[in-house]
């Protein structure tokens, strides 16, 4: 049986979406199911209605360690250009838990596969940047060849979004994105991270889409770095 123990890319009702879920409810929800590890990863502050910079900058005074489980303050920013630029500044990156990087239309309208290609890559430059959000958007076609020796020498790991490849999801058909970047990282022995994209409570901790893909293609569980508090943190911290 599957036994993942963190989920770190969640957002509460700080991020504007559609959620009244604050960080206490999703910390109390992701102890009741069963988590060692939750990391709340709000959306930078140019997609509309998110948190401005001063939230991010208060992060560093919040418990690690509440209702019985590890609590890890990050961000999901976003990419602006093909440059580096990113929405949210090094000063205040430096001081969260870990960092997030990803693609939105409002923040980074769709361009061509080279282009979005350079812009992931110039956004794994950052040495604090640890993931890149849903790399599977359909929207956004990437050359993943390029993507994951990028990965690889910035040491940043790819998301595999259980909300991405949800029937509900909005970035189109991204099963066989997700399958590509799996088969990379198997043949490299290179690890890759499952994301549920909670918006609230509700999909705290379900990787069930992304886990009958893992299936599907025999991807190793032993490359999946939910699986292990210790590894995680030992890996963003690298």
């Amino acid at each position: 049986m599957d036994s993942f123990v963190l989920d770190v890319h969640t957002h509460s009702v700080s991020s504007g979406h559609n959620t009244e879920d604050t960080v206490s409810d999703m910390i109390k929800y992701a102890s009741h199911m069963g988590l060692k590890l939750l990391g709340i990863s709000e959306h930078g502050p140019k997609i509309p209605h998110s948190c401005g910079l001063s939230y991010f900058r208060s992060l560093r005074l919040a418990p690690a360690k509440r209702m019985g489980i590890s609590v890890l303050y990050g961000a999901e920013a976003n990419i602006m250009g093909s440059g580096s630029s990113l929405d949210l500044p090094d000063d205040i990156m430096k001081h969260l838990d870990y960092c997030i990087a990803g693609m939105h239309p409002p923040c980074f309208p769709p361009k061509s596969r080279e282009e979005n290609t350079k812009a992931y890559i110039r956004a794994m430059e950052n040495p604090y940047i640890r993931i890149i959000a849903h790399p599977d958007d359909e929207k956004y076609p990437v050359d993943y060849d390029r993507l994951i020796e990028a990965a690889m020498d910035f040491h940043v790991l790819l998301e595999i979004n259980n909300s991405s490849l949800s029937p509900k999801g909005y970035r189109g058909n991204t099963k066989e994105n997700d399958k590509a970047i799996l088969r990379l990282c198997h043949k490299y022995r290179y690890p890759v991270i499952l994301s549920s994209d909670s918006h609230g409570c509700a999909s705290i901790g379900d990787f069930s889409y992304a886990l009958t893909l893992i299936r599907e293609v025999g991807f190793p569980q032993e490359l999946i770095l939910n699986r292990s508090m210790e590894a995680f943190l030992r890996f963003i911290k690298e």
